[in-house]
């Protein structure tokens, strides 16, 4: 696959096979209890059972304590942690260095200067995620709302490093969002979802098919 892809937000036997079928290199779950895509802990460690070793087991946080992300480890064969919310650049410093994990830090983009705090977090985050801003005075989600950014806001730039494009990909918008932001890494949820929380195995195959043609 030219283009790795992450398939996040998995809660089904059924899914995480699809994707590891489909040659995701990246499988997400998500510890947010508001979001329709979580996972407990327990139930995140059964669904890990089933992903091979050269596939990279995600756990998404939103500005979660510590007690609750011991717990998840405890359960769950978490490779990396992604964390979602208002977490601080000292604050993904703390947690690389106590849990012993890479950290994806979600950045949330709605123009200029929502990149400029990016940088703070290039010293300390193994992995950068460029979302969408959720819309202002909204009960919106911190990710998976379905929503895109402008992609040329990040066009161009360099960081040190590595980042995923995410929000508001499909299978039929992927390569007009690769070939605009340059992305070589990108994240998918609410677009293989045949409903909110439910993912289609079929649009899981057909994202991945869609970055493995590019």
């Amino acid at each position: 696959m030219s283009i790795a892809a992450k398939i996040c937000g998995l809660s089904s036997e059924e899914t995480v096979a699809a994707a590891i079928t489909g040659g995701a290199d990246y499988v997400g779950f998500v510890f947010y209890s508001r979001s329709p895509r979580a996972v407990t802990p327990r139930r995140a460690g059964q669904l890990c059972s089933g992903v091979p070793a050269e596939v990279r087991r995600v756990g998404l946080f939103v500005d979660a304590e510590d007690r609750f992300i011991e717990t998840a480890l405890a359960m769950a064969p978490l490779d990396i942690l992604q964390f979602h919310g208002g977490e601080s650049p000292e604050r993904v410093a703390q947690a690389r260095l106590r849990f012993g994990r890479p950290i994806m830090k979600a950045m949330a983009v709605a123009g200029q200067r929502d990149l400029l705090g990016a940088a703070a977090y290039e010293d300390v985050a193994d992995l950068l995620l460029f979302d969408a801003k959720p819309p202002p005075l909204s009960n919106a989600l911190p990710g998976g709302n379905g929503l895109a950014f402008d992609w040329t806001l990040i066009a161009g730039r360099s960081w040190r490093r590595p980042w995923m494009l995410s929000g508001g990909l499909t299978a039929e918008l992927l390569p007009e969002a690769v070939r605009i932001s340059g992305a070589r890494i990108v994240d998918v949820s609410s677009g293989v979802e045949g409903r909110p929380g439910v993912k289609d195995p079929q649009r899981i195959g057909a994202f991945l098919a869609a970055a493995r043609a590019l």
